[in-house]
């Protein structure tokens, strides 16, 4: 079992290497937003086209849902995204937020940081801010944000406790968050667990939904809420690099699999520090 370092390297080994293809490139190749199902990355997508505020430079087609749709973002707000990669959350978050709000960005891959302040130069976004960051570790003052979303970027975290303690920090009191991420009903096989190919891609990172839900209300979140949920079918060809064809049909006969939550909690406005707002 790889540890908590090595594991933070081979995601940040993949996603920089994703940053730096040219969206031609990373559209036709099985190592970006390409449609092919022999790349892991890209099984879960959903489809940001139809939403305001949407720059498709920024999207890569790494998500798992469309947490920014969910989030309930009122003017004025100030939203952190968490994994931000090119800034695609980002830039719908702005538009929710207006020019009197502030939206930030945090990623903790020096390539894709950089391509995103790129694309809010290139738009004059002069309050949308990406910072280089651990999301373990936020670059962040306590009770800043009023929103929370992130898309598909925990499950890829070590230390998810740590994560989600983190953003109830962040979050002012009375805040909220509006999540999605993978997470696993029933077990996955161990050989698909062990693949670094599939902790990049969202997979074997992730943990059990109920485990992921406890997380959250451990923390100290209330109001916890499935805003929307799918279940994530992972293809034959991908599943063949790593189990024989009975290792295949026992899988799919076992109802084990991921899904794709978009989670919802908010930040209780009344607590032991913060007394109440």
């Amino acid at each position: 079992m790889k540890n908590s370092d090595e594991l933070k390297s081979i995601v940040r080994n993949k996603y920089s290497e994703i940053a730096l293809q040219d969206k031609s490139q990373n559209a036709s190749s099985c190592c970006g937003s390409g449609c092919c199902s022999s790349e892991v990355e890209n099984i879960m997508t959903d489809d940001y086209s139809s939403m305001e505020g949407y720059v498709p430079e920024a999207d890569l087609g790494l998500g798992c849902g469309l947490p920014t749709q969910f989030a309930k973002i009122k003017k004025g707000d100030t939203v952190i995204d968490l994994g931000s990669g090119a800034g695609n959350d980002c830039f719908i978050a702005r538009r929710e937020t207006g020019a009197n709000g502030k939206v930030l960005g945090v990623d903790f891959t020096t390539a894709m940081i950089e391509k995103a302040r790129d694309n809010a130069n290139k738009l004059g976004f002069d309050n949308v801010e990406f910072r280089l960051g651990d999301i373990e570790k936020l670059p962040a003052e306590t009770n800043f944000a009023d929103v929370v979303v992130s898309n598909c970027v925990l499950n890829l975290v070590p230390g998810k406790e740590v994560a989600i303690r983190e953003i109830f920090r962040v979050l002012k009191p009375g805040g909220h968050f509006s999540i999605s991420d993978i997470v696993l009903e029933g077990s996955l096989p161990e050989n698909i667990l062990e693949a670094s190919e599939m902790y990049a891609g969202c997979v074997s990172g992730a943990i059990q939904k109920n485990k992921y839900l406890d997380y959250i209300s451990e923390a100290g979140f209330s109001n916890i809420s499935i805003q929307k949920e799918k279940k994530i079918f992972i293809p034959d060809d991908i599943l063949v690099a790593y189990m024989n064809e009975t290792e295949i049909e026992e899988f799919r006969k076992s109802n084990s699999g991921i899904v794709s939550i978009t989670v919802y909690a908010e930040k209780p406005c009344c607590d032991p520090v913060n007394k109440c707002c």
